[in-house]
């Protein structure tokens, strides 16, 4: 059995907290889109998992995620496929849609910077 601790602050450290996580988030989010603009689809499913975990300071949001594993799917990564597949199962048809959406909707403002 692990055990989990669990720092305790006062409530006034709270702002502070949200802040540095918010950077966190900010910073996380920014590297791994600069290594998404050079090929990195390694950096496509780190944006997947943060979204779908809410880990470092992202968010957890599953359009998200989903649009960043199907992302990483398409650029060839191998775990990619079946996490979005995993994030799909919490997901409804709409949400699913949406995702896809602001997966193409990407993959276009990719290809028109290309140009």
């Amino acid at each position: 059995m692990t055990k989990a601790w669990i720092k305790l602050v006062p409530d006034t450290a709270a702002p502070s907290i949200a802040a540095e996580s918010s950077n966190a988030a900010d910073l996380l989010v920014a590297s791994c889109l600069a290594a998404a603009a050079n090929g990195d689809c390694n950096a496509l499913f780190d944006l997947g998992v943060a979204y779908s975990t809410g880990s470092h300071g992202v968010p957890c949001d599953m359009i998200e995620a989903h649009k960043w594993f199907n992302l990483a799917a398409v650029g060839g990564h191998e775990e990619a496929a079946c996490c979005r597949a995993d994030v799909a199962e919490e997901m409804t048809a709409r949400e699913i849609a949406e995702a896809q959406r602001r997966a193409r909707e990407w993959l276009r403002a990719g290809r028109a910077a290309a140009a």
